[in-house]
């Protein structure tokens, strides 16, 4: 039936400073240019067939239906076990752990169970572009606190000067995406002596836990007793076993607070893919996936920063995740001088190879002359890239 002069509602946006993300514009144009696409983070390469196999017998085997809310009990338990393995925090799989549809749903939930409107939730910038929406959602206010210019390194005097009566929890992310810094052991225990004596919740986003380089071990907020007791630990299976379109993870929290989480996780998501549960549980039973993957990662690395050495790119350092950021400053094209996101537009346009301008992770647009290139990527796929960046 049509109706004349039909009335059109007035809408206020939940989100008037959001529009489209940089990640869907610069995929978008390596697309219809041809460019490599070394913009967004995901891989370019087939998981473990057994994995694959491993969901196809659990289909088979009569899997389909809703699973328990909180996640299948064996999957938790093999999260349980793994925690306690690689960390030594012992939690039960029954009330401190639940499984996700994927990382970004898990950071939303817990701000959702935990921020009230006026609530202050501090960010490390640059930082992940989930983040202030979410906090935003939840009827919070994102209190920004920008991480070292050039190292990236957090800076415990700006945190501690952004803390508050008003401040509900802090977000941490390591490896950090953006920049690919790790934080340390005396970063972490600065951060557990410095939300000792508050009520600070803690968000800890580790994501990229199996990709740090060189040696060294994943300083997870589950190895801190004072941190454990107030976080929400992130883990993601689509970063760890390269099936990131499978959109799951988990969160590890105190009981208290996963009671909490699940009162909101129930009613936003309910449960998650039943097959892809059952078929990670049963891969998990072999460590070496995950206990080999820094060793993969790195080799990827290595490869890149390699072939970008004889460019004019400053590499900045690469200790996790895989992303590589460069300052581009030193080139010696004109373009250099452009802002970072214009600069990212000429070189999938004229080079032929797709990146993000770190810009994009500050609320401010902060400009510091780095871009950030993901290099979970085929070997052929990286070559080719910088056979292209050479000409810089």
């Amino acid at each position: 039936m049509n109706l004349p002069n039909p009335h059109t509602p007035v809408l206020t946006s939940r989100l008037p400073r959001v529009g489209t993300t940089i990640f869907t514009v610069m995929s978008t144009l390596a697309s219809e240019t041809g460019a490599v696409n070394l913009g967004q983070g995901f891989p370019d390469f087939d998981c473990d067939p057994a994995l694959v196999n491993a969901v196809t017998a659990a289909m088979q085997a009569g899997h389909n239906q809703y699973p328990p809310m909180p996640g299948i009990l064996p999957l938790r338990q093999a999260m349980a076990a793994k925690v306690e393995a690689l960390y030594g925090l012992r939690c039960d799989p029954s009330t401190e752990i639940t499984v996700t549809a994927g990382a970004t749903q898990a950071i939303l939930t817990a701000l959702l169970a935990v921020v009230h409107p006026g609530d202050e939730v501090i960010v490390l910038e640059p930082c992940y572009d989930s983040y202030v929406p979410n906090i935003e959602l939840a009827g919070g206010i994102p209190v920004r606190v920008s991480l070292t210019p050039g190292s990236f390194r957090p800076d415990f005097g700006r945190i501690a000067a952004a803390i508050t009566p008003r401040t509900r929890a802090l977000i941490i992310n390591s490896p950090h995406n953006p920049s690919g810094m790790v934080w340390s052991e005396s970063d972490m225990l600065a951060l557990q002596a410095l939300l000792a004596p508050t009520d600070v919740l803690l968000i800890s986003d580790e994501v990229y836990e199996h990709m740090v380089f060189d040696g060294q071990p994943h300083q997870s907020a589950a190895r801190f007793p004072g941190l454990a007791a107030r976080a929400f630990i992130v883990s993601s299976f689509g970063k760890t076993y390269h099936v990131t379109g499978w959109k799951v993870g988990t969160v590890i929290a105190p009981a208290t607070l996963t009671a909490e989480f699940r009162k909101v996780h129930q009613f936003n998501v309910f449960t998650v893919n039943t097959p892809m549960q059952h078929a990670l549980a049963a891969y998990m039973v072999d460590p070496a996936p995950y206990r080999d993957l820094p060793a993969f990662y790195q080799r990827k690395r290595d490869l890149f920063r390699a072939g970008l050495a004889s460019t004019r790119f400053r590499l900045l350092p690469g200790e996790g995740t895989y992303f590589q950021c460069v300052d581009i400053s030193g080139l010696s094209v004109p373009e250099r001088d452009l802002p970072e996101a214009d600069f990212c537009q000429w070189l999938t346009r004229e080079i032929g190879v797709a990146a993000i301008p770190l810009s994009a992770f500050y609320g401010d647009g902060f400009d510091q002359r780095v871009i950030r290139f993901c290099f979970a990527k085929r070997d052929d796929t990286l070559q080719q890239a910088l056979q292209r960046l050479a000409r810089l």
